[in-house]
C-alpha cells in the first residue's frame, strides 16, 4: 500500500460528520476534524484534565482504518481509539501529547455476516450493543451475556472486560463469547506501515487481544458465538441483609443470570432470581432500568440541585437519606423498570426474550429535541454527576469482604446511606475466571457503587471516607481488581501485579506495537510499563488521585483530615473532623 493511497483515503476520513444525536460526541474539534478535545460521555475524566488530539478520523471501512493506522505509524504519531459515546471513565481514549490522533469507530457500525446455522455473527467493532442484540434476535439468535446498558460498543466492551452476571457456562464477560476478530496493527514500511491480523478461537494471541484496553491496535471486526433465541424469567426478591455474607457465596451458582443489589439504607438485599425458561412460556417482558431512561432536562437539573443542597453541611444525614429512600420505594412500586408487556408492570415474574431482558438504555434513543430530555448524566444539562467505582474480589473472599462492609455500615447507618447513592445501592454481579490475560484470573464477585461528585475541583463530599475505606478494603485486603473502564486513578495503583499473565500480554503488545504508538502515558502507568497511576498534589485524595498520607492530601482547611479507616485501620481516608483537629 503506497503513501499516495494513504493520503487519498485520509482526505475522505477527515470529512466532518454531519448532525448530532444524543448523547453528544466525545470528540469536539475547533477546525473541522483538527485541534480536537477528547472526553467521555460524562464530560470529565477522573483527574478533570482535558485531553487534546491533533486530529480525529472516522473510517467507514477496514481499508480506511488501515490507511489511518499507516499514516500515524509512518509519522510516528500516537494513536488511540474512541467509540461513539465513550463511556469509559479513565483516560483510555486519550493519545497524550498534542500531536496524537484519534480513530473513532462511530461509523464502523454494521453487521458483516450472520451464520444462523453455526450460530455465528460478525459485526464491526463500533456497533452498539443495542444493535448487536437486535440483529441477533432478527436471525433467531441471542448473545447470552452483556452489560446492563446498551449504549456501549462491542469493541469497547471487549477491550475493557465489560460483563453481565453469570458463573454458568463461559460466565458473564462478553469477551468469553468472541471466537474471532480482525485487528489493524502497526507494521514495517515494507508492509505499508499497517497490517490486518486475523485471530480465531484457539489462537494464543486471542487471550491478549480480547481484553486489551486498546493498546494493541484498532479492532475492526468481531465474531461472536451466539445461542438460539431464548427467554428469561426475572423475579426480584427483597430480603433482610442479615445473611448477606452467606448468600453472596452461593447465589451466583443458583441462578444463571442471578445478581444482587444491596440497599444499605434499608438493611435489605434485592436478589435477582433470573433463569432461562422455555420459549413457549407466555410473556413479552421488557427491561427499562430507570437510570437509563430518557429524563426531562428540568427533572434532571432539579434532582441534581437537591443533591447539591443535601451535600451542604447543614443538612443532616437523616435528611439526605430520607429524601432518597422515597425514590427507592417508588422504583420498587413500578418493578424497578421491568414491565410485563413493554408498557405496564403487573408483577413478577417478568418473562421475556433475551434481547428485551438482558439490557436497556432508552436515553440514547431520544429524538433530537434541543435537550428537552436526555440521559441524566449528559454534561450539557448539568444533571447527575457522579463517580462510579467498579471492582471485583475473588468469590472465595466475597463473604468476608461483605461482612466487613456491613460492619462499616453498622457503625453509622445514616452516614453510610449518605455516602452511597441509595437509589442504586450496591449492584453485585458474578464473573467467571477467564483465559484472557487481562481478564478475571479467578471466579469473582463484582461490586458497582455510584456516589456523588462535585463539579468543583477538590470539593469534599459528605462521608467520602466511607467509600474510600470500602475501596481500599477491597483492593488491599481482599485482592480486589478495578474494572478497566471505571474507577478513579488510585484504584489502578499496583493492580497490574495481580494479573498472573501480564507478562504474556506485554510480549504480545511488544510484537503488535513495538514502538508503543497505541500506548499513552495513562496506559503505560496502569500496565506497569512506566510511571504510577496516582498523582500527589493538594487535595489529591478528595478526587481519588491518591490515597492520603498527609492532611494536605485532603482538605484540612475545611475540616477533612487524613485518618485511618474505622473497620480497616490500614486504610487512609479523608475524614471530616468537626472539632477542627485530628483526634
Amino acid at each position: 500500500m503506497g503513501s499516495n493511497f494513504v493520503l487519498a483515503v485520509l482526505f475522505l476520513l477527515l470529512i466532518p460528520m454531519a448532525g448530532c444525536s444524543p448523547p453528544a460526541e466525545p470528540v469536539i474539534c475547533t477546525q473541522g476534524t483538527s485541534d480536537c478535545t477528547v472526553t467521555n460521555t460524562y464530560g470529565s475524566f477522573p483527574d478533570r484534565t482535558l485531553c487534546h488530539a491533533a486530529t480525529v478520523m472516522y473510517p467507514r471501512t477496514e481499508e480506511e482504518v488501515i490507511a489511518a493506522v499507516a499514516a500515524a505509524v509512518s509519522a510516528k504519531r500516537k494513536l488511540r481509539v474512541a467509540t461513539k459515546h465513550s463511556h469509559g471513565i479513565p483516560k483510555l481514549a486519550c493519545p497524550g501529547g498534542h500531536d496524537g490522533a484519534i480513530v473513532s469507530t462511530a461509523l464502523l457500525n454494521r453487521t458483516v455476516s450472520v451464520d444462523a446455522a453455526n450460530r455465528l455473527m460478525t459485526v464491526e467493532s463500533g456497533m452498539l450493543l443495542r444493535d448487536v442484540i437486535q440483529a441477533a434476535a432478527a436471525a433467531g439468535l441471542s448473545l447470552s451475556q452483556s452489560p446492563y446498558f446498551y449504549g456501549l460498543t462491542i469493541g469497547g466492551m471487549m477491550s475493557t472486560g465489560a460483563h453481565g452476571s453469570s458463573l454458568w457456562g463461559k460466565g458473564g464477560a462478553v469477551h468469553e463469547y468472541i471466537v474471532g476478530m480482525r485487528i489493524v496493527t502497526p507494521a514495517l514500511e515494507s508492509e505499508g506501515f499497517a497490517i490486518v491480523r486475523e485471530l480465531a478461537a484457539g489462537d494464543p494471541d486471542m487471550d491478549a487481544a480480547k481484553v486489551s484496553i486498546g493498546v494493541l491496535g484498532v479492532v475492526t471486526q468481531i465474531t461472536l458465538a451466539l445461542q438460539p433465541l431464548f427467554k428469561r424469567s426475572v423475579t426480584l426478591l427483597k430480603r433482610n441483609d442479615s445473611d448477606f455474607p452467606e448468600q453472596i457465596a452461593t447465589w451466583g451458582r443458583l441462578h444463571e443470570f442471578g445478581d444482587m443489589t444491596w440497599v444499605p439504607a434499608l438493611g435489605e438485599v434485592v436478589y435477582r432470581e433470573d433463569d432461562r425458561v422455555d420459549v413457549s412460556t407466555p410473556g413479552n417482558g421488557l427491561n427499562g432500568q430507570p437510570l437509563f431512561r430518557s429524563t426531562p432536562t428540568r427533572e434532571a437539573i432539579e434532582a441534581r440541585a437537591l443533591e447539591e443542597r443535601l451535600q451542604q453541611t447543614n443538612a443532616t444525614d437523616v435528611a439526605r437519606c430520607e429524601a432518597l429512600r422515597r425514590q427507592v420505594a417508588e422504583a420498587e412500586r413500578v418493578g424497578n423498570g421491568f414491565t410485563n408487556d413493554g408498557i405496564a408492570f403487573t408483577g413478577f415474574p417478568v418473562v421475556g426474550f433475551q434481547h428485551r431482558i438482558q439490557t436497556s438504555g432508552g436515553c440514547i434513543d431520544s429524538p433530537e429535541d434541543g435537550l428537552a430530555s436526555s440521559c441524566v448524566w449528559d454534561p450539557r444539562i448539568r444533571g447527575t454527576f457522579y463517580y462510579n467505582a467498579g471492582f471485583s474480589v475473588p468469590l472465595s473472599k466475597a463473604s468476608a469482604f461483605v461482612a466487613e462492609m456491613q460492619q462499616l455500615r453498622d457503625l453509622n447507618p445514616d452516614a453510610f446511606c449518605a455516602a452511597v447513592d441509595p437509589r442504586v445501592g450496591l449492584l453485585i454481579r458474578y464473573v467467571k475466571a477467564s483465559s484472557a490475560y487481562l481478564g478475571k484470573p479467578v471466579d469473582s464477585v463484582v461490586f458497582d457503587i455510584l456516589y456523588y461528585r462535585s463539579r468543583i475541583d477538590g470539593t469534599p463530599r459528605a462521608h467520602a471516607d466511607v467509600v474510600d475505606e470500602l475501596e481500599q478494603l477491597a483492593f488491599r485486603k481482599y485482592s480486589g481488581l478495578p474494572h478497566w473502564g471505571k474507577n478513579r486513578e488510585f484504584a489502578f495503583d499496583g493492580a497490574i501485579a495481580k494479573y498472573p499473565n501480564v507478562g504474556k500480554f506485554l510480549k504480545v503488545k511488544g510484537r503488535y506495537d513495538p514502538d508503543g504508538l497505541f500506548s499513552s502515558e495513562w496506559t503505560d502507568k496502569v500496565l506497569g510499563i512506566s510511571g504510577n497511576p496516582t498523582t500527589i498534589e493538594k487535595r489529591c485524595a478528595i478526587e481519588g488521585l491518591c490515597v492520603c498520607s498527609e492532611d494536605w492530601h485532603c482538605a484540612p482547611e475545611q475540616g477533612y483530615f487524613c485518618r485511618p479507616g474505622k473497620v480497616y485501620p490500614e486504610a487512609r481516608v479523608c475524614s471530616f473532623q468537626p472539632t477542627g483537629h485530628r483526634d
